[in-house]
């Protein structure tokens, strides 16, 4: 799946626009409950994302800008680190 769009780090920006850079950006959207969409309860998925990788076979590998995720077997471990390319957008590879 891929994205061509603003990416994590402008479009979390349009609600907190003290985030420094694309590291930053990924963590919150994978970590923390927040919306730009008051009084929706929306954008909150990739917590969701999160937390079906982690219990079920699955391995999830996530990139926007220069920050990426990799969650793989066997301990799947949450760790946004930054990638040897900058994208626009994002884009996400599942394996099941």
């Amino acid at each position: 799946m891929a994205d061509r769009g603003l990416g994590i780090l402008e479009t979390l920006r349009q609600v907190r626009p003290e985030l420094p850079n694309h590291l930053v950006a990924l963590e919150v959207a994978f970590t923390e409950f927040i919306s730009g969409r008051a009084p929706e309860k929306r954008g909150n998925g990739l917590k969701s994302v999160r937390e079906v990788v982690l219990s079920q076979p699955i391995n999830l590998f996530f990139t926007s800008g220069d920050a990426e995720i990799r969650m793989q077997d066997p301990n799947k471990n949450f760790k946004v680190i930054r990638g040897p390319d900058m994208i626009r957008g994002c884009l996400v590879k599942i394996e099941f």
